[in-house]
């Protein structure tokens, strides 16, 4: 009984290992993301190539992330300058599964940049691309399309943009 315990321990920690040698990394390039707006138009996160770019998973569903939303408004409206001058991006991807609540969600929260989704609810082949397991989440993007952070929140996702788009100037 203990050998067939210990054996058992063994592979849950070896799969685990394995798992986790696939979760997302600062400095390697993001997972590609390909997925259709509101009005069907496909957006492509390889196309926001040469901004930072604030990756941001969230839905309708998810209080934390309803709760987040005023702080994002926040943080677009201050940086509004880099966003017209293509420095900077907003890239909303709701694991929602009802069109309905993520347009009223849009709407309600008056996103203002650009959002996608599949309407796979966590079986969305992004999802699992960035390894999400809980929400909210979002990660960084340089320029190159390289991971620069992963799920930064409230004050401190805020000083991480301010000190990135005050050092590209």
């Amino acid at each position: 009984m203990k050998k067939t315990f210990c054996v058992l321990l063994i592979t849950l920690f070896a799969s685990h290992l394995s798992a986790q040698s696939t979760a997302l990394k600062i400095g390697q390039p993001a997972p590609e993301i390909s997925l259709p707006t509101p009005d069907g138009k496909t957006i492509l996160l390889s196309s926001l190539k040469g901004k930072l770019v604030l990756v941001d998973f969230w839905a309708t569903w998810c209080a934390p992330c309803v709760k987040e939303q005023p702080e994002l408004k926040d943080l677009y409206s201050k940086h509004s300058n880099q966003v017209r001058t293509g420095k900077f991006e907003i890239l909303g991807i709701s694991l929602d599964k009802s069109k309905e609540n993520w347009r009223k969600g849009i709407e309600r929260f008056k996103m203002e940049w650009i959002q996608v989704s599949d309407l796979m609810f966590w079986k969305s082949p992004v999802a699992k691309d960035y390894a999400i397991e809980g929400l909210p989440f979002n990660v960084v993007v340089d320029e190159q399309g390289k991971i620069a952070a992963i799920n930064l929140h409230g004050k401190e996702l805020e000083d991480f943009i301010d000190n990135y788009l005050s050092r590209a100037k």
